[in-house]
This record gives C-alpha cells, structure tokens and sequence, in this order.
C-alpha cells in the first residue's frame, strides 16, 4: 500500500529541481526522487553526465506529460576546458588520444576570437559518445566497442559566452545554448580552432529555461529529507506554466 498523501491523498504532480552530484548518472536521482516520494512515475529533463553537476529537472507524476516542453528549452552551464590534451569523449571521464603543447603566444584576443566563432546559428557534430542513435542502437554502445560512425550535424544556437578565467592550460567559461547543444564538443571544437586540442574538464548546468539552482534540492536533501518536506519543494503544474511564460 502506497504512503502517498500528497493534498490528501493524490499522488504527487508538479516538477523537483535537484543539484545532481558528481559521479552519478541522471537515472541515479530519478531512482532515488522514485524511492523519497515513495512515486513511480519520474522522469528527468535533459540528461547531465555523471562527470557534471548542477540542474536536473525531475518532473512527477502529471509533470512528465511536459517533459519535452521542459527539454526543449534553453540551458546556461559553467564549465573548465583543458587546453592541449585531447579525449575519446571530449571530457575528462575519457581516454586521452592526443596531446599537443599550448602555443606559447595564446593571448585572450585569441582565445577571445575561438569562442566567437562559435557563437549564434552553427552546426555542431555530435560526440560518438552520446546517446544518439544509429539505426537504433546509441552512439556510446558503439563507442564502446571501438567504433567510429559517421553522424549528422546538428543545428544549435549559442546566445551568449563568456569567459570567466584563464590559467592556461585551462579557461572557464560560462555558454546559454540551445537544446541539444554539446558543451564538451564545444571545448573540443574551440580546442581545435587554437591548435592544440581541449577537452572538458568540469561542467555545471546552472539554468534550464526559467529555472535556477535558487530552488534546487541537493541529493543529500532527496536522500535525507523527510518525505513531507520534499513534497513541499514541488513545484505545481500551475506554477511551473506561470513561470514559463505559458
């Protein structure tokens, strides 16, 4: 028998934004949010790495119907690319297959000039290590077992960048981008326009939509917390339409 009582009874409905913690993988929370709202029906919005931390959208109950309203809105993350040192993955969780030394006349105005040119309307290929599919099967399944396979490039938007610092050879950075946009073959590309290669070394989602880490609950609260105190942290269907604007 069921401990729900959320409004008296129901099940719970509405979307719980949860900090994802390294080394976990989105699924991860989603079990957990199952076993803390004592719910099956969870989903997540937008897939984060288990080498990422920051925003995960965990939509319950009624909410997973807006699922892919929710993934198909813009995304802000914070993120440190290695310079010089290039990945299977493009991230820092992969082999390391290239290396190559920084130019030592690397300036900001250059560095400045990489990441402009990865600004607004451009295409971008997708990583094989993604959850993409080729004729059915995903992209990391194949990477896996060695393989390399052509894919198609994908449309994607970048709104603003900034740099946040430069130690070579790493720079933070901060990107708003569209749905879909892959932030670690964006340090790959930009790696690649100064020579040198690059590959992610830390990401973190810091918004998705209107939605902020302001309101988020960390694993250890959805782990932790009482069951009541979760449920309260659920933002309703009706708010989450005002909040988007629809």
């Amino acid at each position: 028998m069921t401990r729900s009582h959320f409004y008296g009874g129901a099940e719970p409905d509405g979307v719980l934004l949860v900090d994802k913690a390294p080394a976990m993988t989105s699924h991860d929370v989603v079990a957990i949010a199952r076993r803390a709202l004592d719910t099956r029906k969870v989903g997540h919005c937008g897939t984060l790495d288990p080498l990422a931390t920051g925003l995960l959208i965990v939509v319950i109950g009624r909410g997973t119907k807006i699922q892919d309203l929710l993934m198909a809105e813009d995304k802000e993350y914070e993120g440190t690319m290695t310079l010089g040192v290039s990945t299977a993955s493009q991230d820092a969780d992969g082999a390391v297959v290239e290396t190559k030394p920084v130019p030592p006349d690397l300036d900001p105005a250059r560095i400045g000039a990489a990441f402009d040119k990865y600004h607004g309307d451009f295409y971008q290929l997708p990583p094989m290590v993604s959850a993409i599919k080729k004729d059915g099967v995903p992209l990391y399944k194949l990477a896996r077992k060695g393989q390399v396979v052509e894919r198609e490039p994908r449309f994607v938007h970048v709104y603003s960048h900034e740099i946040l610092g430069i130690r070579l050879p790493e720079i933070d950075f901060r990107v708003s981008c569209s749905k879909g946009f892959y932030v670690r073959t964006y340090a790959h590309d930009i790696g690649e326009e100064l020579g040198c290669g690059a590959h992610l070394k830390s990401l973190r989602r810091t918004r998705s939509g209107r939605f902020t880490l302001e309101r988020a609950v960390t694993v250890d609260d959805l782990k932790n917390a009482p069951r009541d105190q979760l449920l309260a942290k659920i933002i309703s269907l009706p708010e989450v339409s005002r909040l988007r604007g629809a």
